[in-house]
């Protein structure tokens, strides 16, 4: 058994396909499917079913493969404890965002990261938190920014900052009239929010009962069927209807497009960052936290 062997039945698990994994692993399907077979004969267990066009894992391949990722983390704690004079902040950090996190924070965060770690690039995954929670604990990603609540075992989620949400109207909406709008006045309006599996919209149903509770109990259709915080602000400031953003994706310009209303008790979401227990580059962590907190974001409270 060596630990090649073990990063195939992990890549194979992941991908569900050899030859994706075979791809993932930058060696040739025979050789990776070789290897496989050696290793269940050694075991003398079977790991994976192969199908047509999927593979599945057995009962007893899941709990080895699982076993496999950890002797790979180790593995990984071993090479770092043997390195420690090398320099941790080189070499690219692979870093996965949240959607609607990553447009407004990147550009800050990476200039402010040229000065903190100019050798350490930037490997970038944008999806939803479950798809980055996968990949983090798989290894192909390093940490994770997202929005709680968060708990996974094996995760260390750490607090950056907090951020209110805003309420914004098409120009000539009633509510400009308004120095603050409450909870109530805002579930009475067609909103426009981003679709289910976002956890933006999580975030605000969350803290908005009186929206959540109308959306509910009258089944409204007013959920925009995309991911685009960009596309619900350009469908706000067409008079489509009205929508709540976090304050980092809001701009001095967008008083051009549509007026910005606070809350009376404004909701808000907290971010954070995530990375495995054992991650071996703890001063690339640091740099990631230094970075995002002179990132110079408005109307964020930072945390810690």
């Amino acid at each position: 058994m060596t630990l090649t062997e073990l990063r195939y039945i992990v890549a194979v698990a992941q991908e569900r396909h050899f030859g994706r994994a075979a791809l993932r692993c930058s060696v040739s399907q025979p050789t990776l499917s070789i290897a496989i077979k050696k290793l269940e004969e050694e075991l003398g267990v079977l790991l994976f079913e192969r199908g047509s066009s999927e593979v599945m894992m057995t009962e007893a391949g899941g709990r080895i493969v699982a076993q496999a990722r950890r002797v790979l983390e180790e593995a990984d704690l071993i090479r770092h404890l043997a390195g420690e004079e090398q320099n941790e902040l080189a070499g690219a950090l692979k870093l996965g965002l949240i959607f609607t996190v990553a447009p407004y924070l990147l550009p800050k965060l990476i200039l402010s990261l040229r000065g903190i770690a100019p050798n350490m690039p930037l490997m970038l995954e944008e999806n939803y938190t479950a798809s980055l929670v996968e990949q983090i604990k798989c290894g192909d990603l390093d940490v994770v920014v997202a929005a709680e609540p968060f708990s996974e075992p094996g995760l260390v989620c750490e607090p950056l900052y907090r951020e209110p949400f805003f309420v914004i109207v098409p120009k000539g909406h009633p509510f400009e009239a308004c120095d603050t709008v409450s909870r109530q006045d805002v579930a009475r309006e067609q909103v426009l929010l981003l679709t289910e599996g976002n956890c933006m919209r999580d975030n605000v149903l969350d803290s908005c009962s009186e929206l959540a509770a109308r959306q509910k109990i009258s089944g409204l259709t007013n959920t925009l069927q995309g991911s685009s915080i960009n596309t619900i602000r350009h469908m706000v400031a067409s008079g489509l209807g009205i929508s709540i953003l976090p304050a980092t994706a809001l701009t001095e310009n967008d008083h051009m497009l549509f007026s910005i209303i606070p809350f009376d008790r404004p909701p808000q979401r907290t971010i954070v960052l995530v990375h495995r227990r054992n991650f071996t580059r703890p001063k690339a962590l640091a740099a990631i936290r230094q970075a995002v907190r002179t990132a110079q974001l408005s109307g964020v409270e930072w945390i810690g």
